[in-house]
């Protein structure tokens, strides 16, 4: 028997050049006419690109309240979204990258408040997902939160982001080619519900920016915004789903283990990727060759040297991958690979 949950998504959906004009229409809708309170959660860097020009946007409404995060730790989400009841603040808006939009959904959920996605790079699938992951203590932690009533993607802004940033974003939406996979394997074996809408939305998010790889690549406005689209696809999944699992398996758990045992070092959609490669072939599925071949054309790591990481880390993050979300039944099974199983995977993959 499926289980019941309620499908709720993004209202509003602006996408293209010039889009974080649309802003001021925006909060003139949510304000009624009425003064209200306003928090932007954005980045040091973030600010200077785009964040100012939100905050000076806001103004013109209300009270407006700017948090510059650093981290997207349990921590830092908590203490934005206690300032944020406080305040009884009625719209956060995240502007930036995974850290700054993840924080404002937890804040926004947390105080009752509207949420606005406004990312400034095209690095990950959360600009229109209820999901936040955040860090803290030995995992990092994905949560319901809120979804974005509004996300608002300016294509011009995000095609100035940095290019491995763009890549990215490449690299997160692959993912969904495991990432199904594993959902509908835990389906069968386990008769967790599983959706094959949702599933399909998430795939085609990943079909298309594997057709489109080389427009996106070149980081113009065009190929922004077919990137966007799909990230904004591959989030649309995940509310109707009523959970991240068509967007996030087996590779997403390799991405994990490798951010704690390598802080920084590695971009989420880096990861995520890498983990595309490695769980396609424990799945005996040739779609592994091609994908990295397309990785290596556009630039994307497919080995530890490129990634700058020891291999004994990567074989390490393989090993404990499964232990990340043990609740998520994956190709990765409950007792994960062997240190030798791992080192002859990531050989035959030519990870090492």
């Amino acid at each position: 028997m499926s289980s019941i949950h309620e499908i709720t998504l993004p209202l509003k959906v602006i996408v293209g050049n010039g889009a974080i004009n649309s802003i001021p229409s925006v909060l003139r809708e949510l304000s009624e006419g009425k003064s209200i309170r306003i928090g932007i959660v954005t980045g040091e860097s973030t600010y200077s690109v785009g964040g100012w020009v939100v905050e000076g946007m806001a103004r013109g409404f209300g009270e407006v309240f700017v948090y510059r995060v650093r981290d997207s730790t349990v921590d830092t989400a908590s203490r934005i979204a206690e300032d944020a009841s406080i305040r009884q603040l009625d719209v956060v808006i995240g502007v930036g990258g995974g850290k700054s939009i993840d924080v404002a959904k937890y804040a926004g959920f947390k105080a009752g408040a509207v949420v606005i996605s406004v990312p400034l790079a095209p690095s990950h699938d959360g600009i229109a997902s209820p999901f936040a992951s955040l860090k803290g203590g030995d995992k990092p932690y994905s949560m319901m939160t809120r979804v974005p009533y509004a996300v608002i993607a300016d294509t011009e802004v995000i095609s100035k982001a940095p290019r491995r940033l763009i890549l990215s974003g490449i690299g997160d939406l692959l993912g969904k080619f495991v990432s199904v996979r594993d959902w509908e394997l835990s389906h069968r074996l386990r008769g967790e519900y599983y959706g094959e809408y949702a599933a399909q939305l998430a795939l085609l998010s990943a079909k298309h920016v594997l057709k489109y790889h080389d427009v996106i690549a070149r980081g113009s406005p065009e190929g922004v915004r077919i990137l966007v689209e799909a990230l904004v696809s591959s989030g649309v999944a995940m509310c109707i789903a009523g959970s991240s699992r068509p967007a996030s398996g087996s590779e997403h758990l390799f991405a994990h283990a490798l951010e704690l045992l390598a802080p920084g070092r590695v971009l989420h959609g880096e990861g995520v990727a890498l983990g595309t490669i490695i769980m396609l072939y424990v799945y005996g599925d040739p779609l592994w060759r091609r994908i990295r071949g397309v990785m290596k054309k556009i630039g994307l790591p497919t080995t530890s040297v490129e990634l700058g990481l020891p291999s004994e880390v990567l074989v390490k993050a393989l090993t404990i991958a499964h232990t990340i979300r043990p609740e998520r039944y994956t190709i990765l099974g409950e007792k994960g690979l062997s240190e030798e199983a791992a080192v002859k995977v990531l050989r035959e993959t030519g990870v090492v």
